[in-house]
């Protein structure tokens, strides 16, 4: 099996890639939605969390309240440095969970993780290949701006918290382009993947 990071700056079109390689047969685990979960309530990272910043962050019902965490953290380097740090080294435990089951069970031939900060994290040597998702500066503010309800500064603020595009492209085994149309994001989409089949195939 192929294990694949998906990465690229926040708001790039990562998410309409890994629709597209899900539709397309590969296993696609999102890093958020497994940090949102090791978030819950009663969770070791909800404690720790709690803990941290205070009781202030929280909902009525116990559960983090994630715009407000978004602020404090996309604030502060040093919060942010500290809930990356809690919360990667699960998530990537998650993952490995996750890898050795399918490896067993021999149902996908590519494992695709979709996660912003893969690269900032350092744990590209996980992975088999790298793809990373860009698009033109001006298009990823406007679609963090629109998705999230936010002014361009606090949308300028939350992309400059991240490592810069170009960078990430460095790290790239391969990369795709969302700045023009949806149908041209997908054409590259199914091209990339077509390449990872290659490299699965070829895998040792």
């Amino acid at each position: 099996m192929l294990i694949v990071a998906l990465t690229g700056g926040i708001a790039t079109g990562k998410s309409v890639v890994a629709d597209v390689w899900k539709y397309l047969g590969c296993y696609l685990h999102n890093s958020d939605k497994t940090a949102h979960l090791l978030m819950s309530p009663g969770k070791p990272a909800w404690k720790e969390i709690i803990r941290h910043f205070g009781s202030s962050i929280l909902n009525p019902d116990e559960t983090i309240n994630r715009k407000i965490l978004g602020q404090i953290v996309f604030s502060d380097i040093k919060e942010r440095l500290y809930l990356n740090h809690l919360l990667h080294p699960l998530v990537l435990k998650e993952k490995e969970k996750i890898i050795n089951q399918l490896i067993q069970e021999k149902k996908y031939s590519i494992f695709v993780s979709e996660a912003a900060l893969t690269i900032e994290t350092g744990y590209t040597d996980f992975f088999d290949r790298t793809v990373v998702v860009f698009c033109k500066p001006v298009i990823q503010i406007q679609r963090l701006m629109e998705r999230e309800g936010i002014n361009m500064k606090a949308a300028k603020r939350r992309i400059e918290s991240q490592m810069p595009q170009q960078e990430k492209i460095k790290h790239a085994d391969y990369t795709i382009d969302t700045s023009t149309s949806f149908s041209s994001t997908i054409e590259q989409a199914e091209q990339v993947y077509r390449y990872l089949k290659m490299d699965e195939s070829l895998k040792i």
